[in-house]
């Protein structure tokens, strides 16, 4: 039982190092709640049925920030988080306060993340596009032997010319 408050404990006391809600016009006036302390992102929806989900930050390969004309006229944004995460490959944070900030934010937490870890992009490389399709024909894009090189409906598959004979 000491060893269970311990594990509470410590997990109570993550320090939570950025928090913002989705805005509405400018207004933090929905139920998205999003959160980064050293080593997760959060995002809580709703008010009645709450849905968490959460990434460990080391699995985010890239950011990109979008604002639109209305986002600039309410000084917000949207960072796009694309991840290695199997529940979410592409995540938005949407509707935030100074998202050039939080961008640069979170590409330093990031990189510190995964140096802390000992992990390099070469061991991140390929992870991203499993299970993604591909927009354009359609067909599942998947690297599911390593090679960083996407494995299109397998050997010969739609789209693909068969592999060479082996001599």
């Amino acid at each position: 039982m000491a060893k269970t408050n311990e594990v509470l404990k410590h997990v109570e006391s993550d320090e939570i190092l950025w928090h913002d809600r989705k805005r509405i016009l400018g207004l933090p006036i929905s139920f998205t709640v999003y959160e980064v302390d050293d080593s997760r992102f959060t995002e809580r929806r709703g008010l009645f049925s709450t849905t968490t989900d959460e990434m460990l930050l080391y699995r985010i390969l890239d950011l990109k920030m979008k604002q639109t004309l209305g986002q600039k006229l309410f000084g917000v944004g949207t960072i796009f988080l694309y991840t290695a995460d199997q529940s979410a490959h592409t995540t938005e944070i949407k509707n935030i306060k100074h998202p050039d900030k939080v961008r640069k934010f979170l590409s330093h937490i990031v990189e510190q993340q995964r140096n802390a870890k000992g992990i390099t992009g070469r061991e991140m490389f390929g992870t991203a596009s499993v299970g993604q399709s591909h927009a354009e024909c359609g067909e599942v894009m998947a690297d599911l032997d390593g090679d960083g090189v996407p494995d299109v409906g397998g050997e010969g598959g739609p789209g693909m010319p068969p592999p060479p004979p082996m001599r």
